[in-house]
């Protein structure tokens, strides 16, 4: 059990830090400033070259795969130590869903952006082409 959540944390911590850096160009951690506050930084590295982006595209299908199907495995985990009443295994398994879980969570808001981006992006998209229609309008008339 204890080898388990081990080899569970080492891997939280290699997709984390090395494999989602150098497959997909994605990291995310937290900073704490001086005032204490703790500020979630979700970062994504952008393209440089065509030639890369073939490799990487490969890598990165690998990548997503993986990241989306082990936490997918662990819930089904999850479902068989609780039906077939084996409790003391419920543990390892609700370590792996809470890690693999946090690794997919954390990198579907570096791809995707943080939500504060994003719904600055949207408003900004929105009111241009509010602008872009009424300044249309007007030429026209």
């Amino acid at each position: 059990m204890v080898t388990i959540i081990l080899l569970l944390s080492c891997d939280f911590w290699a997709v984390k830090n090395v494999t989602g850096r150098l497959m997909v160009g994605l990291r995310w951690w937290n900073h704490i400033d001086e005032d204490g506050k703790s500020h979630w930084v979700f970062e994504s590295r952008k393209e440089s070259s065509q030639e890369n982006k073939t490799v990487s595209e490969a890598e990165s299908r690998i990548f997503w795969l993986g990241l989306i199907a082990c936490p997918v495995l662990w819930v089904i985990f999850a479902f068989s130590a609780l039906f077939s009443f084996r409790v003391k295994w419920l543990a390892v398994v609700i370590m792996g869903v809470v890690l693999q879980g946090a690794n997919l969570y954390g990198y579907i808001r570096c791809k995707v952006g943080s939500r504060k981006n994003l719904t600055s992006m949207a408003t900004s998209y929105f009111g241009k082409q509010f602008l872009r229609q009424n300044t249309g309008d007007d030429q026209t008339s």
